[in-house]
């Protein structure tokens, strides 16, 4: 039927940033568009970023949209007050009890990745506000200084999926040889991870592996980890090692990883509503 729409809930969650000083990252929203839109239902609110990872999500409203793909989403960020008036609006809150506030050189962000409606009754997007790509932490300061990364790098740094076309992968990472202080496991698109590129500082806020897909940190105590939100696709997982100075940790190695089922971390196919189970060995460095 020509002008029917669908139910289309937004949600936020977000891929984990590495440093241990941090307690928790606040942003407060004033306003999400679709097309210029607000959303039905969103109320200013301010969401801990940090605290949804692994596939935790918070609602923020929802719109009825036509079958299509949508290329124009808006997030309206408030940096001076939160949604109590407290200030500061957006912040890393530091282990300390100290607000580090965060601004942008705009208070509007076009997300620059694009997502798709389903002719269904209902669907749910998911943005992933993706910290690791979007935090810069300044460098050669005696107390910590976190600021967000140039707007385009910004915008970019937001991943945007239907949950209905995504899967997952997780599993236990076993480092018997206790390698890392952290591990951090990365997906990328099967054949887009180059190591000398990925391992170094990249685009004008030298953020480390860029063009992961997502990324999870390896539970210290238990091992597991968990991909959340792949789109559907082939994926390579990249193991990471990472030793810990004071409160940061810093990147030390690429690990070899080894299946513990057969399973080829290289080449893993991603289907809609598939979970993966993908338990690795740490044999060494690489």
């Amino acid at each position: 039927m020509s002008g029917e729409t669908y139910n289309t809930t937004f949600k936020i969650t977000d891929a984990p940033i590495d440093n241990a000083n941090v307690e928790g990252v606040f942003v407060t929203l004033a306003d999400v568009r679709v097309d210029g839109r607000s959303l039905d239902g969103f109320s200013r609110t301010t969401v801990n970023l940090a605290a949804l990872v692994n596939g935790q999500t918070e609602t923020l409203g929802s719109l009825d949209l036509a079958a299509r793909s949508y290329s124009s989403l808006e997030l309206v960020l408030d940096y001076d007050t939160d949604a109590q008036g407290n200030a500061p609006g957006c912040y890393v809150a530091l282990a300390n009890g100290a607000k580090d506030k965060l601004t942008a050189q705009s208070d509007r962000i076009s997300v620059s990745d694009a997502f798709e409606v389903f002719g269904r009754a209902t669907n749910e997007v998911v943005l992933d506000f993706d910290l690791r790509k979007t935090i810069m932490e300044e460098q050669g300061t005696l107390e910590s200084d976190f600021e967000f990364v140039s707007m385009s790098e910004l915008s970019a740094g937001i991943r945007t999926v239907n949950e209905e076309s995504t899967g997952r992968i997780s599993g236990i990472a076993n480092d018997s040889q206790n390698t890392s202080d952290r591990i951090v496991v990365y997906a990328y698109e099967k054949g887009t991870f180059d190591a000398e590129t990925e391992t170094r500082g990249q685009g004008e806020s030298d953020v480390t592996f860029k063009n992961a897909v997502t990324s999870s940190v390896v539970n210290a105590n238990s091992g597991s980890y968990t991909l959340s939100f792949l789109e559907e696709g082939e994926y390579e997982l990249v193991f990471a090692s990472y030793n810990r100075d004071g409160d940061k940790f810093f990147f030390n190695a690429l690990l070899e990883a080894e299946s513990t089922t057969g399973l080829n971390l290289g080449s893993i196919s991603v289907t809609s509503a598939l979970q993966i189970s993908a338990n690795v060995t740490i044999t060494g460095t690489r």
